[in-house]
């Protein structure tokens, strides 16, 4: 590979924003949607319980889903989002990430509002 293929193909995937970079420096790692949806609640001063009511899910499912042990859909990533007062694109764009990366497929995903 040439250094012309190497440049077209790493301008094909998104930078990271000055917002994503900075979560992930306070999250101590890549921003994946657990996390996200994690430091949000947080930051919401919200309990796990109270949260999951508000979602209208178990306790038990949103601690899983913190923990990267389950995932969501890009429809309820959203909704989520929309329940926490947070713009939908980068809870939607990590849930569609966190499934690519659980199958093994190599891509970084980029969205936008249509």
């Amino acid at each position: 590979m040439n250094k012309t293929t190497t440049r077209k193909a790493a301008s094909a995937f998104p930078k990271k924003s000055a917002a994503v970079r900075t979560l992930e420096r306070l999250t101590g790692g890549p921003l994946t949607f657990a996390s996200l949806l994690a430091s949000s609640r947080r930051r919401e001063e919200l309990s796990q319980a109270d949260c999951a009511k508000r979602f209208g899910v178990s306790k038990s499912h949103l601690c899983d889903v913190e923990k990267g042990r389950k995932s969501v859909s890009p429809e309820r990533a959203a909704e989520w989002a929309r329940l926490l007062g947070y713009p939908e694109t980068l809870f939607v764009c990590l849930a569609i990430q966190g499934a690519l990366d659980a199958a093994g497929l190599r891509y970084t995903v980029a969205i936008q509002a249509a």
